[in-house]
Parts: structure tokens; C-alpha cells; sequence
């Protein structure tokens, strides 16, 4: 479990799509219908490259990994040690080819995003919707230090909520050209485990975490800057630990139940709601044991995030008690109809 965290002085206050040979002989074996984990995950040969975005007029940008497309079985065996059972069952799913974010999002580049679109008052963003129901909304300042006394730069985003980190990829988006959003659960899993189907991507064993993710056993209780640890196979760096970041997906507990096990299900997502919680979180944090960052854990988003936050209503930017939240950015290849033009719907009066 996450020990609870309190603020720092001077802090005040995813069609079904059958793959014939791959899963051909998917079919009624052992307690969830199929033999967890012999298959190895089919990886198709990736056709898109890797490529750095600049965010223009400023000398700012990041780059992004080409993450190939294919199947897996998302969720962890029965046998795994430490699984939640919200973990499985094992699940068939397929991925299409999309972009993700080398590093998570760091407060160079969320900065940006906070200067050309923050506000002073909540009221001063929906005077802004009210005007153009596709205006770009921005944080209102932060209730403590503006980077919560970790410093900024290459440090990651932190801190931020669900609603924060969708709005800032609707900003990225218009701001670019490009689609930019927040992967969901199965993309981010599949990127995560790069083609291996053990609890970590470098094996069962988390005696080598320490060479590629920082958590409680060495983080000395503070984020670090990104990519100063190994990066996964297809070069993902914090991929696990440092900060846990958020998925698309609104978090069900028994989500993984609803899908088929014999047959591979095309791009899952649970899309998010107007509630403020809760969400889906992966990957573990810089306060988080090994047995939390493991490629299928999952978390939901808790009220206590919030707890510490004295406004009413709480702000639905920045999260008081979770400084070891932050995000990554993903973009399609091709985009999923169901996501086209996806946005938050939280607003200050969500619960």
C-alpha cells in the first residue's frame, strides 16, 4: 500500500477481431479459459519512426517512441506474486501502432501549457467556454509551491489531476496539429511490458528494478528527473516507478471480467466520466515498493488526493496529497473512432 503522504513545509495547506493463428487454439483451458502466459505476445513489425516535437516559439520539446502494434494478454496470472485481483483474468486484447512519450511529461513542458493558458480563477475558464465551447481551459495556480517543492525542468509534471493532464494533451493537440492524449490502460500496459509477459519487462524478479525505475527502495522519498535510469526494450525510461502515471480509462475493479478469453478484443477503454474519480493510475511511483510496479498493477484515483485542499470546491487541477502522480502522452497512428475528440467533462461541480 502507498503511505500517506502530507505536504512539505513551507506547504500550507479499450468490436471483437479474431487473429487465426495467433489464437487459434485459444480455447477452454485451465480456471480462466486459456493457459495464461504461453503464447508470447504477437509483435507486428513497427512502420512508423521515432521523432522529437517542438513546441513552437518556444525551446521546448520531447520526444516520442514508436510503439509497435499487435496482442497480448493484458492482466497477470493467477500465480503471480503480489497480483490484485482486479489484476484478471488474463484477457486477449489487440493494440493498434501509436507514438508514447520517451520520458514522462515534465514541468518544462507543462509550464508552457500553464503560462499561455492558466487562469487566476476558476470563473475565468468557463468565461472562456462560455464564449467558445472548444476553448482551451488552463490551471489555476497552485495552492503551494507552483512545483511542489521537487523544482522544475526536466523534473515530471506532478501532482496534477486526471482532468489536468486530459486538458493539457487538448492544449498539445491544438498546439501542434497533431493528436496528442493520455494512453489508455491496454496501451499503456503493452508498451510498458514491450513484448514480455513477465511481472516486470526484465523478468519476475524485482532485484534489477533499481536499474531501471525509482521507488521507495531508492528514490531517498523524492521524484526524479527523467531518463537518469535504464529505459524498457522499446525505450521507455520510467516506465515503472518515478512517478505513476495516468491512463484515459475510468477505473471499474471488475472490468477485466466483461471481455472474452477466447478471442482478442480491438482497443479496449473504459472512457472517462465527468466524476473526478475514480481513475486508472499505472506503473508505481518513487514511493511505491517493487511489488507496486509491476507491469499489470493498477490504481484507482482516491478523494484523499484531495484531502489536504482547503478550497470549496476543491480544485479540479492539482492534487494536494499525491505529489507521485504525473502522466505521459501518447498518439495514435490512426485514431480509435470512440476517442475522435475526446475531452475532459470534469467541471467544478463534479463530484
Amino acid at each position: 500500500m502507498r503511505r500517506p503522504l502530507q505536504l512539505r513545509a513551507p506547504q500550507a495547506i479499450f468490436f471483437c477481431c479474431c487473429l487465426p493463428v495467433i489464437y487459434c487454439m485459444i480455447s477452454a483451458r485451465g480456471p480462466e479459459g486459456r493457459a495464461a502466459g504461453e503464447k508470447k505476445p504477437a509483435v507486428e513489425p513497427a512502420k512508423h519512426e521515432a521523432y522529437t516535437e517542438k513546441i513552437a516559439k518556444t525551446e521546448v520539446a520531447f520526444d516520442m517512441a514508436p510503439i509497435p502494434g499487435g496482442t497480448f494478454d493484458m492482466g497477470s496470472p493467477k500465480d503471480e506474486k503480489n497480483r490484485g485481483e482486479h489484476e484478471g483474468p488474463q484477457h486477449p486484447v489487440k493494440i493498434a501502432p501509436f507514438w508514447m512519450g520517451k520520458y514522462e511529461v515534465t514541468w518544462d513542458e507543462f509550464d508552457v501549457f500553464r503560462a499561455e493558458e492558466g487562469v487566476k480563477k476558476p470563473e475565468d475558464n468557463d468565461k472562456k467556454l462560455k464564449a467558445d465551447a472548444d476553448a482551451v481551459t488552463g490551471p489555476t495556480p497552485t495552492y503551494v509551491d507552483a512545483h511542489y517543492n521537487f523544482g522544475g525542468g526536466k523534473q515530471p509534471c506532478i501532482a496534477i489531476t486526471h482532468h489536468a493532464a486530459m486538458e493539457y494533451c487538448y492544449w498539445l493537440s491544438k498546439r501542434t496539429g497533431r493528436t496528442y492524449r493520455l494512453p489508455t490502460e491496454a496501451e499503456w500496459e503493452w508498451a510498458c511490458r514491450a513484448g514480455t509477459k513477465t511481472a516486470y519487462f526484465f523478468g519476475d524478479d524485482p532485484k534489477d528494478l533499481g536499474e531501471y525505475a525509482w521507488f521507495s527502495g531508492n528514490s531517498d522519498e523524492e521524484p526524479r528527473k527523467v531518463g537518469l535510469k535504464k529505459p524498457n526494450p522499446w525505450g521507455l525510461y520510467d516506465i515503472l516507478g518515478n512517478v505513476s502515471e495516468w491512463c484515459l480509462d475510468h477505473y471499474q475493479k471488475d472490468g477485466y471480467t466483461k471481455f472474452a478469453l477466447d478471442k482478442p478484443f480491438l482497443e479496449p477503454v473504459v472512457l472517462p466520466t465527468a466524476d473526478r474519480q475514480p481513475d486508472v493510475v499505472r506503473g508505481g511511483s518513487w514511493v511505491d515498493e517493487a511489488k507496486n510496479c509491476r507491469c499489470a498493477t493498477r490504481f484507482a484515483s482516491e478523494k484523499s488526493w484531495y484531502k489536504q485542499d482547503p478550497q470549496r470546491p476543491q480544485s479540479i487541477w492539482w492534487l494536494t496529497d499525491a505529489d507521485f502522480v504525473g502522466f505521459r502522452v501518447v498518439r495514435p497512428v490512426e485514431e480509435q473512432e470512440n476517442l475522435k475528440g475526446l475531452r475532459s467533462k470534469v467541471t467544478l461541480e463534479s463530484k
